[in-house]
């Protein structure tokens, strides 16, 4: 926006008590404007909106309004007005059906946009809408209240979270998807919770309603051949249609949510961010057009809350604080809190500290307008008005619909038992469509005979449609798009459900000559770029790794699996606190210039030859909003590797819901595949309580992994706790060089990261190798092994170190399982028959460094001993490590050497 002219600051000054006046309008004004339709805020008068605490006091006297108000020349006014005329003017302007928050921005640039658009238009422009934009409207108020309606007489046991009371929700999105679809934005990422969620499907998403009875009445909602599906309920159902708007289509997609609620939303912007980049690389391969289109110029997030989830989950303002981030932002999401001013069955006086519920998007100087859901075009204007800032500085805007809810939580609750004195006057107002039916009427826009009629057919729709469910079936899901296929090694490979019979997994090694390339182009920096001058020794290092073909660690595995990855064509992108650096500084895959501080990711600058690119995002001290915003690129993108590394492996814990309602269970409800690799830092080293321990064992409780070997496995996720950074690099190439996508646990390692001992040869990562789910002992078996000892993770090496100690190489056998689920019975027994010969029957350890009550113990034990049955060989399994404890680790040094000191010597007692 231009700055005040000469002429303007001096007329701002001249008439100083009038901009405090027309400043107190713009920044008071939503104190007093009538939002509430049920008028329960109890407001209390506004004394600065009154002139006279200005000192104007004539009405007649005029004013050169030049710099204060933005009106141009409305109505031939010119520059001076009286003051009536000024107090009308900014009254109608800030005082009405809508209300605005922006004069708290920090932006002057924005402050004076929206005084400059509110009030020019305001002016100029009359606000009646067109009579093809009424009967639009009140024909999607009036089939959301026969849906409603209808479902309530068809099903009356049936929770619907029917949206009665808050139907003008549906003219505000399809004025969100008409302005979008105007300024060419081809796609809308939708995030909702479970209120209004069928009448949106069913009103304007384009969803079956013979599918809905179908699921109503308890039939499900999609099959595919080969697959378990769970299904989910009526309120978490999806859509994905493309949507015409005056001869331009838009493709919304209503992801499914869980009942967390606002759970979904950092999974939308991550997904709203992925579809952006897939839009861009698209036009990059297309030559041109890529360089004008900047990011949220094609894709648009819009995230829908409730009043009380708002104010009250965590997770909002987390996604909040991602919204304007490096690596997170998607050009700004446009917000919809559908607003009953309660939650369940608490008032807003017990929900919230604040005046109203969007006050919490202040945190990221979001402006806020509030509209009266009674009215359907002033909803429709505020939106617009939304989607214009949003276009305009690619920021978040909030927008508060003030609605009521006419039933309870759900349809079958009873509201008035704790508030009985909003449902009186709830239940005895006529409901939003019937009102604006009969403004309608009133107007001449619409007849009663033709408001009857949109009534009376759409019921018609659903009869018949109700008819039809009884002999529906549910179509098979399809693959499209980005999911349709994906290149592998050059060649396309159509992806498959994980649970059929074409699922399989590619040779994930690589020739040496390409090893050694993504390797040293991962040191390699520009001439006249300083690096640290300790980080020499870490380029040394891996160089001289690659040199000799062994001493490789970890570090120098990933960045060959991701550089080896990056030449085939796929991106990699690794989340999370300091993952360029790495939290034990490890990893330097971006390095710092020490005169400039300019960064470079050397695998994007050096590796030539390389389509795909690393993105390193270093995130915000969040863990629910960054892995979900990572799990919903997953979604997006089959092309893309999204690793998420927690800082230390229980740090996780932040972000359980993401874990549980969606990375473990979206493939058997919803039929979503996602190739996410969740990287958590696990290992008992003196850190204490909290920094010891991935919690590995609640993750393998989470797993749907049998308890008996299975000719075909579909497990929901897999787990595994690698021993070596080869096994590492198969591990991540394994998880692009499939025809499906499968999330991967690992329980990473800490100080193994510098371990000698815990190094590779490139040897083992070229064509031919592959990931080894059970390593067996480096020394062969024999006739004098006495006791099997069966592990996983890093408690390996010191075994390993207290057994050459001892001298015990040939008595006793270390097999590492390193693939927990799905749990490797066959590989498992293969190994575990060469140690039963006719006379030798060893006696068979597992052994952890973590308690017994936590662990892998839980998980292994009962499928290690049907291994052992399958042999021939009815022996339990014998627990060494710690007995059972309410922490992963004590705090006490001491006390913890003791402890581990013990888990180590303890499989070698009595030999």
């Amino acid at each position: 926006m231009p700055d005040y002219t000469p002429e303007q600051l001096a007329n701002r000054a001249t008439n100083a008590p009038l901009l405090r006046y027309a400043d107190s309008l713009r920044t008071h004004g939503h104190r007093a404007a009538s939002i509430d339709p049920l008028d329960i805020l109890r407001r209390e008068r506004v004394a600065a909106l009154e002139p006279t605490r200005y000192g104007l006091t004539d009405p007649s006297a005029e004013y050169n309004i030049d710099g204060i108000l933005w009106t141009g020349d409305a109505h031939g006014k010119g520059k001076n007005w009286t003051l009536d005329q000024i107090t009308g003017f900014l009254n109608a302007v800030y005082v009405g059906r809508i209300a605005y928050e922006y004069m708290d921005l920090p932006s002057k640039t924005e402050r004076l946009w929206f005084a400059h658009l509110l009030e020019s238009e305001a002016a100029n422009v009359a606000h009646s809408t067109t009579p093809e934009r009424q009967r639009r409207t009140h024909e999607l108020l009036a089939r959301s209240e026969v849906l409603d309606t209808f479902l309530q007489a068809k099903f009356p046991n049936l929770k619907r979270y029917g949206l009665e009371g808050g139907e003008s929700m549906l003219p505000a999105l399809d004025a969100l998807f008409a302005a979008a679809a105007q300024a060419d934005t081809t796609h809308i990422i939708l995030a909702m919770p479970h209120r209004g969620r069928l009448n949106l499907l069913t009103g304007l998403l384009e969803y079956d309603p013979t599918s809905l009875f179908h699921k109503i009445k308890g039939g499900a909602e999609a099959q595919v051949d080969g697959e378990t599906i769970s299904g989910d309920v009526l309120s978490h159902l999806m859509g994905s249609p493309t949507l015409k708007y005056e001869r331009k289509e838009i493709k919304v997609s209503l992801l499914p949510n869980p009942s967390h609620l606002e759970a979904v939303n950092p999974v939308a912007l991550g997904k709203a961010r992925a579809k952006q980049y897939s839009l861009l690389k698209a036009l990059e391969k297309g030559g041109a057009g890529a360089e004008g289109c900047m990011l949220g110029d094609k894709v648009m997030c819009v995230q829908l809350h409730g009043d009380a989830s708002f104010t009250g989950q965590g997770v909002i303002m987390e996604t909040l604080g991602l919204s304007h981030l490096p690596h997170y932002t998607s050009g700004g999401s446009v917000h919809i809190v559908v607003d009953n001013n309660i939650g369940y069955t608490t008032p807003a006086s017990a929900a919230r500290s604040s005046l109203y519920c969007s006050d919490v998007a202040k945190m990221v100087n979001c402006p806020v307008l509030h509209v009266n859901g009674d009215y359907p075009e002033d909803v429709s204007r505020a939106i617009e008005i939304a989607f214009k800032y949003r276009s305009h500085f690619r920021k978040d805007i909030v927008v508060d619909l003030m609605v009521y809810r006419r039933w309870g939580h759900n349809e079958l609750d009873e509201p008035a038992y704790t508030q009985p004195i909003m449902y009186q006057n709830i239940r005895s107002r006529r409901s939003v469509p019937q009102l604006y039916e009969d403004k309608l009427v009133s107007d001449g826009v619409i007849s009663h005979d033709s408001a009857s009629s949109i009534r009376s057919s759409y019921k018609a729709v659903l009869n018949d449609a109700l008819t039809a469910s009884a002999t529906y079936s549910p179509p098979s899901v399809k693959f499209d798009g980005q999911w349709k296929s994906i290149l592998s090694n050059g060649k396309e490979v159509f992806i498959v459900w994980p649970g059929s019979k074409e699922a399989k997994t590619f040779n994930t090694g690589v020739p040496a000559e390409v090893l050694h390339k993504a390797g040293r182009g991962s040191v390699k920096v520009p001439a006249g770029f300083e690096i640290h001058p300790r980080l020499q020794r870490h380029v040394k290092s891996r160089l001289a790794s690659l040199d000799k073909g062994e001493g490789v660690d970890w570090a120098t595995a990933e960045a060959l699996a991701i550089g080896t990855l990056m030449l085939d064509g796929c991106d990699v992108r690794i989340a999370g606190q300091d993952v360029g650096r790495g939290t034990f500084s490890h990893r330097h895959a971006m390095l710092v210039d020490q005169n400039t501080e300019g960064v470079i990711v050397p695998l994007n600058h050096a590796l030539t030859g390389a389509v795909g690119k690393l993105e390193l995002a270093n995130s915000s001290l969040s863990e629910m909003a960054v892995l979900g915003f990572e799990y919903g690129a997953s979604w997006e993108r089959p092309n893309l590797l999204p690793i998420w590394e927690a800082q230390f492996g229980d740090f996780f814990n932040g972000a359980q819901i993401i874990i549980d309602t969606f990375i473990s269970s979206a493939e058997t409800k919803w039929l979503k595949q996602s190739g996410i690799v969740l990287s958590l830092p696990h290992g008992l080293d003196g850190a204490g309580p909290e920094h010891s321990s991935s919690r590995i064992e609640r993750m393998l409780q989470l797993t749907n992994d049998a308890y008996t070997p299975e000719s075909k496995v579909n497990i929901n996720m897999q787990v595994v706790f690698p021993t070596t950074p080869a096994q590492y690099f198969h591990l991540l190439r394994r998880q692009m060089k499939r025809n499906y996508r499968k999330p991967l646990v690992v329980a990473a390692p800490k100080g193994l990261l510098r371990l000698a001992a815990a190094s590779s040869k490139l040897s083992e990562m070229v064509t031919g190798t592959q990931f080894q789910p059970v390593l067996p002992d480096a020394h062969p078996p024999t006739e004098n092994i006495e006791r099997v000892v069966l592990v996983s993770g890093k408690i390996y090496y010191e075994l390993a170190k207290e057994r050459a100690a001892r001298g015990l190489e040939d008595r006793v056998a270390l097999i590492r399982i390193e693939e927990l689920a799905p749990f490797p019975f066959a590989y498992l027994a293969d190994v575990l028959k060469l140690y039963m010969t006719s006379d030798s029957k060893p006696e068979w350890l597992w052994v952890q460094e973590e308690p017994k009550n936590q662990g892998a113990w839980g998980h292994v034990k009962d499928r290690l001993e049907v291994v052992l049955s399958g042999l021939g060989e009815r022996a339990e399994v014998r627990f060494v490590g710690r007995r059972e404890d309410a922490v992963p680790a004590t705090g006490i040094g001491k006390d913890y050497q003791a402890q581990q000191r013990a888990v180590v010597e303890g499989p070698f007692q009595g030999l």
